[in-house]
């Protein structure tokens, strides 16, 4: 087996990681076991370019119980779990292409594994597997037959492919189903960007002017967990009616101009690029922390921080960079700018990557269950993939709900009775 991992010795403290996270990732067990018995992907050749951490390794694991010939890389230099990836190599089989801070030439030389392994399936995290097969690779293009993208990132991406006529075979979008994004984006990342924040830091919350640029799910989850831990929370928005939720939920909202002379912490969570510039950075008090919870580090201008500093002090604490002003201001860099959630500390905690998961492995199935049957868009999750996941995780933490009665039901389908 071909593969490109840090060290293979280890392998025995990943496998303890993927079987701990497996212990909270009920639905996607009860995937695999239905994937075991059913073989719906059998012989079919997949790439897969994620975060590559225990969690996606129990996804992996489901992918190859449902008979598929699966490949691995890295969606992120900083956020492969390197005794994972060993596991999967040498207790699973599967082969992976990810070193935990690869450079730009090893991460895109991973990317082209991918590609060598010619899928018919991919999933992605950003959409750079699905960008360099159309971009670079017609042929492989042309017998694809589909993929599935799980980041706001990715989908906006590959809504702008559809538009331009670009996209050449049927997307998944897993990120906009309701039990990834109202759950993933808001407790997943509201979490676990706190979580890294504090261990790249060790700041107390409290107190903090905290400004957190963007109000989609992500930034609400952030958002709500800074507020729960005695922060100040100013949110930046471009988008009025996201603006106008963020002030009925009891936050500060102004222009990134106005907040960056207030802020002691900025976390940008917008999926776009450039949303903290360098004329932001001139005006940020000394000692100011920024991080970026999106999927790519261009949310922050970095080469405009690095234009004007007259020092840059590597690692001054692990995951924190150091920018001196010309003035002497201090601007610390958290993760190297990249997801700092993974950068910093783990990722999503299992239990809701347990939903994301099994959406993600259903959606595979779903695209080849319907194979020449999709066009060359950006599809929805299922209605009924979206149901059977978020009843299968409810039951996992022992909760029922109501059933509608008979009478309810006609009532609900009927335009007869009114008042």
């Amino acid at each position: 087996m071909n593969y490109d991992i840090k060290d293979i010795n280890l392998a025995s403290e990943g496998k303890k990681r993927i079987e701990w996270a497996d212990n909270d990732m009920p639905v996607l067990r009860q995937v695999r076991e239905k994937f075991e018995k059913a073989q719906p992907l059998k012989g079919r050749r997949m790439s897969a370019c994620l975060h590559m951490t225990a969690e996606t390794a129990n996804l992996a694991r489901t992918l190859k119980a449902g008979g598929a010939d699966l490949l691995m890389c890295a969606s992120n230099p900083l956020s492969t779990q390197d005794d994972v990836t060993a596991s999967l190599v040498n207790d699973y089989g599967i082969p992976v292409f990810a070193i935990e801070g690869e450079d730009n030439e090893t991460y895109y030389k991973h990317l082209q594994a991918a590609v060598e392994h010619e899928p018919v399936v991919t999933m992605d995290d950003g959409a750079d597997l699905v960008s360099m097969i159309l971009s670079d690779y017609p042929d492989l293009a042309g017998k694809m037959l589909g993929s599935m993208e799980e980041t706001t990132t990715g989908v906006i991406r590959l809504r702008a492919m559809e538009r331009d006529g670009a996209l050449k075979f049927p997307v998944i979008s897993v990120n906009d189903a309701v039990t990834k994004n109202l759950f993933d984006n808001r407790y997943g990342t509201g979490q676990s960007t706190i979580d890294g924040i504090i261990r790249a830091t060790d700041i107390l919350f409290a107190g903090k002017s905290v400004v957190v640029i963007g109000y989609g799910w992500c930034g609400k989850g952030v958002a709500m967990r800074a507020k729960g831990m005695g922060a100040n929370v100013i949110i930046i928005e471009v988008d009025p009616v996201r603006a106008l939720e963020a002030v009925m939920d009891g936050f500060r909202v102004m222009a990134i101009a106005e907040a960056a002379p207030i802020g002691d912490l900025f976390i940008t969570v917008t999926g776009d690029i450039h949303v903290i510039r360098k004329e932001h950075f001139m005006s940020m008090k000394d000692g100011a922390m920024v991080a970026n919870s999106g999927h790519f580090n261009v949310e922050l201008d970095i080469d405009g921080l690095t234009e004007l500093s007259k020092e840059i002090r590597k690692e001054v604490r692990n995951f924190v960079d150091q920018y001196v002003l010309e003035d002497g201001r201090r601007i610390n860099l958290l993760g190297e700018g990249r997801l700092i959630n993974l950068a910093a500390a783990e990722g999503h905690p299992a239990s809701v990557m347990d939903m994301s998961f099994a959406t993600q492995a259903l959606a595979t199935e779903f695209v080849l269950e319907n194979e020449g049957k999709l066009g060359a868009k950006v599809y929805n999750v299922p209605k009924k993939t979206e149901d059977w996941v978020a009843t299968l995780k409810l039951k996992s933490m022992g909760i029922e709900i109501d059933q509608l009665t008979d009478e309810q039901k006609k009532y609900l389908q009927s335009w007869e009775m009114g008042t």
